[in-house]
């Protein structure tokens, strides 16, 4: 590592060394013993800006002032964080555990007398207190460190690991950028990125990468920032106080990247209307991001429509980039829509949760007898139906929509013996689950609708199944699936198990970026 650095230095634990050398990219707060400055000040604790930090309880077991806004503020297993909405707890739950494991770990009682919880919360907690300030006089000044700085990580003897972002809010204290100690950040550092990640998707979408995920957040080195190109337009999220506080150096580099590849991006427009920003301490905001803020208020005028065109995999679609789910629509779906295509010709389709229409769509396109799309939104349906107008009558023709829940339309169905003869159903659900706390209910939740489905569809039906939420991970997800098909009385002829499209890369010690399943069978 180069001498005299210019950068303030965390020192982690051992344990939190070993994450990082097993390819995860964040440090927790309870996994920093130390922050030195470049002046020579240092501060024994992990950088909070409050005493009691993740609050909720002090060694003595009491509790600390924070707590009532503890969780709320900063525990990502509360809620899906900066990656497709999925973030982990710090020291959690064995990662193998089952659902019924979690609730008991949950209620037993704590070994007080021998002075070590068994709840790893309560563990976590105390470990958390141990390196977090006790007084307000020992919080590290924001004008020294502030939120977003660039910070070297550094082992207790200290040896270099990385270099991240430091967000003071978020129990996710350190989020990785480089492991390479020769790296500086300057503008030039963050274009190699951004051209690095535009490069892999053109090599692994092709033509494709018209409409696609430009930047995937931890997956590309960009913690907390989600970049979705639809045609001339870039929709972002940004989730992280890093990236937000980068926003004038990282976004000019994207645009130089498209300019200097021949395409035009008419602009960027901001989708940070995340409650997820509030564990990062920032405020949620939507609009065309401007690189002078002083002209904001003329972006609209400037940059054009809040909606736009794509196609995929032969099927067109509005994307209404403003008020659309996240970025506008979902585009991790693309090739296992297109493998839904394959098995739909001829076949009767039922696809729940619809969304705006992309797996009906696909499968009236491909040649499915009649497509039944169903959301509980009428809104969906309504952009579902603009979709299938879009297709034109050939598509259109073959194709219904039905604003209903599925849990009381799929009971309905199986009740009345299929009246519509469906022979093949899509099961495309919200994720259940965006904690770890509440994966049990999810997996009941799964349960009950796939158990509903392989009764109504007659032997020799198919049944395509996703789920989007990384706590409910492919073993949890496949037992899931069995129970289900054994209470059902069916047994299950696999025909595909796939993933998320690869411009939403799953990264090798990263869990968070392995999220999206999705299984076909037949019911034999």
């Amino acid at each position: 590592m180069k001498a005299n650095r210019a950068y303030a230095r965390a020192v982690i634990t051992a344990k939190g060394e070993r994450m990082l050398q097993d390819g995860h990219s964040w440090v927790y707060e309870g996994e920093i013993r130390r922050f030195e400055l470049p002046d020579g000040r240092s501060w024994d604790n992990n950088g909070s800006l409050k005493p009691g930090a993740w609050g909720g309880g002090a060694p003595d077991g009491s509790t600390s002032a924070g707590s009532a806004d503890g969780m709320a503020a900063g525990d990502p297993s509360e809620d899906d964080g900066p990656i497709t909405d999925t973030m982990p707890a710090a020291d959690a739950d064995r990662p193998n555990a089952k659902p019924d494991d979690v609730a008991r770990a949950a209620d037993r009682p704590r070994n007080t007398r021998a002075g070590r919880p068994r709840d790893f919360r309560e563990r976590r907690r105390r470990k958390e207190m141990l390196n977090a300030p006790s007084s307000e006089d020992e919080i590290i000044p924001l004008d020294a460190l502030p939120d977003g700085s660039i910070v070297d990580v550094v082992s207790m003897k200290g040896a270099y690991v990385g270099t991240g972002l430091l967000s003071r809010h978020s129990r996710i204290r350190v989020r990785l950028v480089t492991r390479n100690a020769n790296d500086d950040f300057g503008p030039g550092f963050w274009r190699r990125k951004a051209q690095w990640a535009w490069d892999y998707r053109k090599t692994v979408m092709g033509n494709d990468a018209t409409a696609c995920r430009v930047i995937f957040a931890e997956a590309d080195e960009f913690p907390g920032l989600v970049v979705d190109r639809f045609n001339d337009v870039l929709v972002t999220q940004t989730l992280s106080a890093g990236m937000e506080r980068l926003k004038p150096v990282v976004f000019p580099a994207l645009l130089d990247v498209f300019k200097d590849d021949g395409v035009a991006i008419r602009g960027i427009y901001e989708r940070n209307d995340v409650s997820t920003r509030a564990l990062e301490g920032l405020e949620q905001t939507t609009g065309w991001w401007h690189a002078d803020a002083t002209d904001a208020g003329d972006a609209a005028s400037k940059n054009g429509p809040t909606v736009t065109d794509i196609t995929e995999n032969g099927v067109k679609y509005h994307v209404d980039f403003a008020n659309g789910q996240k970025t506008g629509f979902f585009l991790d779906q693309k090739y296992n829509r297109l493998a839904v295509a394959r098995l739909a010709r001829g076949r009767r389709v039922l696809d729940c949760c619809t969304h705006t229409g992309s797996f009906a769509l696909n499968a009236a396109h491909a040649g499915a007898e009649f497509v039944r799309a169903v959301d509980v939104a009428e809104t969906a349906i309504d952009m579902a139906r603009e979709n299938a107008r879009l297709n034109g009558p050939d598509v259109a023709g073959r194709m219904d929509f039905t604003v209903a829940n599925i849990f009381d339309l799929l009971p309905e169905l199986e009740r009345t013996h299929n009246p519509e003869r469906f022979d093949f159903i899509i099961l495309d659900p919200p994720a259940f689950t965006k904690s770890r706390k509440t994966i049990g209910s999810a997996a009941r939740g799964y349960r009950e609708i796939n158990y509903r489905a392989m009764r109504i569809l007659p032997r020799g039906g198919y049944l395509a199944t996703c789920s989007c939420s990384h706590f409910m991970d492919h073993d949890r997800f496949k037992a899931m699936l069995f129970e289900a098909a054994k209470d059902a009385g069916v047994r299950l002829r696999q025909i595909e198990e796939r993933q998320q499209a690869p411009d939403h890369p799953i990264v090798w010690g990263i869990p968070e970026t392995d999220y999206l399943k999705c299984l076909l069978f037949q019911v034999v």
